[in-house]
C-alpha cells in the first residue's frame, strides 16, 4: 500500500495528492478569507469523520491543528475561492476519494 502525503497550495487553490514525489491527483479548494486565513505549516490527519452535518458535506479530516481540517462543503460554488474560515473545502465527491486512500496520519503540508 502507498504511503501519501498531501501539500496544500494556497497561492493556486490546489490540493495534492503524493506518493512518494510523484503527483497521484490534484484537486481544487477552497481556502480561508484574508480575515480567517488558512494556516501554513506542517500537520497531520488526527481524525477522519463521514457525514459530519453542517456546512462540512459529506466528510470531515481534522488536522494536527485544532479546528482546521479538509472537508467537503455544502456549497460546491464556494471551491476555488477564499471562503472559509481557514478550513480547506474540497467537491464532496473529492473529499470522499481523497478519504479512502489517506489514513489517519498522513501528512499535510500547506504552503503559501
Amino acid at each position: 500500500m502507498p504511503t501519501y502525503r498531501i501539500i496544500v497550495d494556497l497561492s493556486d487553490r490546489r490540493l495534492h495528492l503524493l506518493s512518494g514525489n510523484r503527483v497521484v491527483n490534484t484537486y481544487p479548494v477552497g481556502i480561508g478569507t484574508m480575515l480567517t486565513q488558512t494556516p501554513a505549516g506542517d500537520y497531520t490527519i488526527v481524525n477522519k469523520q463521514p457525514h459530519p452535518g453542517g456546512p462540512f458535506g459529506a466528510f470531515w479530516m481534522g488536522l494536527s491543528k485544532p479546528h482546521y481540517g479538509i472537508h467537503g462543503t455544502n456549497d460546491p460554488s464556494s471551491i476555488g475561492k477564499f471562503v472559509s474560515h481557514g478550513c480547506i473545502r474540497m467537491y464532496n465527491s473529492d473529499v470522499v476519494s481523497l478519504s479512502k486512500l489517506v489514513p489517519i496520519g498522513t501528512e499535510v503540508t500547506i504552503r503559501p
